[in-house]
């Protein structure tokens, strides 16, 4: 009996470790696993510059986070602050120079004012560059012209104006169209109903290897710039502060695994499955482009304050009513980017 008794006692403690085991096991997967926070759409302009978003979710880390990224494109700056200002959706990848004009109520949409836009997470440079038919191969040879932009009073139609004055171009020198967005403004360029714009990979690489003339690229002209954001409502923002850090932390998860050599193969699969116009060669031209060390996405989606000066100085300078704009953070709110960097 004795025996017996000691058998079934060390059974029972047996059975205690393994309940205990699985109790730590069960704690450890919970604790791993993120609570589900549900939906977010985020509203994009075409480019590979959306590279990182179509990483976080092929790889899974935005549900890692416990969230669910709806992208939705659109056709344009007007098109996409009028939509964030009626709460369309949650988060828009835009230039930061619409967040700029909106907040300051210099927006080319009849919106009006926004106060409540604001920046929360950086991204690149926009990888702007001055791209022209195959006949205009100089600054000079804009002169007369006809260049498009996507509108006249936001996003990147400040960097043409100033790179052109640069050159000895004035606004009187040349005439400016609204476009739209970069695959309209393409379309319109190969129709040649301009001679010239700014482009954004892969746009850019498409052009030159069609026999466009890339004359310039922005940064080299005007050196630091604050190019695409995320960018919300301060109110959805200050309601869904754990989804918005999940974002952030997933978008930052993608650049880095971006950035790694040893992705490279997988890296360009995932592009050519999310833009299925591109060719391989192309491709791999956008990813030399756009994870260039030196000139690619920004490194953990840091927010380039000297470079939104360089925003605010534009605008201050070719924005009408004329403002002197100085303060960065009053478009930037860095705290659920400092959240989820801990």
């Amino acid at each position: 009996m004795k025996a017996i008794g000691s058998m079934m006692s060390r059974l029972a403690m047996a059975l205690c470790a393994v309940s205990a085991l699985q109790g730590m096991t069960m704690t450890a997967a919970h604790a791993q696993a993120k609570p589900p926070l549900g939906d977010i759409s985020v509203n994009v302009f075409p480019g590979g510059f959306n590279w990182p978003s179509y990483a976080a979710e092929a790889k899974g880390f935005f549900a890692q986070q416990g969230i669910a990224v709806h992208l939705q494109g659109t056709t344009g700056s007007v098109a996409q602050m009028t939509g964030l200002s009626q709460g369309s959706f949650d988060i828009a990848m835009t230039a930061i120079d619409n967040i700029v004009a909106y907040v300051e109520g210099e927006g080319e949409a009849p919106i009006g004012p926004q106060p409540d836009f604001v920046a929360v997470m950086g991204s690149d440079s926009s990888f702007l560059s001055l791209v022209a038919a195959p006949n205009i191969k100089t600054y000079e040879d804009l002169r007369g012209k006809t260049l498009s932009v996507d509108a006249r009073t936001t996003g990147y139609a400040f960097v043409l104006y100033d790179m052109l004055e640069r050159k000895g171009l004035k606004q009187s020198d040349y005439t400016v169209e609204t476009a739209g967005g970069m695959q309209q403004r393409w379309d319109a360029l190969q129709k040649q109903a301009q001679v010239a714009t700014l482009f954004s990979a892969p746009f850019n690489i498409l052009a030159r290897n069609q026999g466009f003339n890339q004359i310039a690229t922005a940064t080299d002209v005007l050196g630091a710039y604050q190019g695409n954001v995320a960018a919300t409502r301060r109110s959805w923002a200050a309601q869904n502060k754990p989804k918005l850090v999940a974002f952030i932390r997933a978008y930052v998860q993608a650049i880095d695994w971006l950035y790694e050599p040893a992705n490279h193969d997988e890296a360009i699969q995932i592009l050519l499955k999310n833009v299925p116009q591109m060719s391989p060669e192309l491709a791999e031209q956008t990813y030399k482009e756009l994870l260039d060390p030196r000139t690619g996405f920004f490194r953990k989606a840091q927010m380039n304050t000297e470079g939104i000066r360089t925003v605010l100085a534009l605008r201050s300078r070719y924005a009408m009513p004329h403002k002197v704009l100085s303060d960065p953070m009053k478009y930037y709110e860095p705290a659920y980017y400092n959240e989820a960097r801990r």
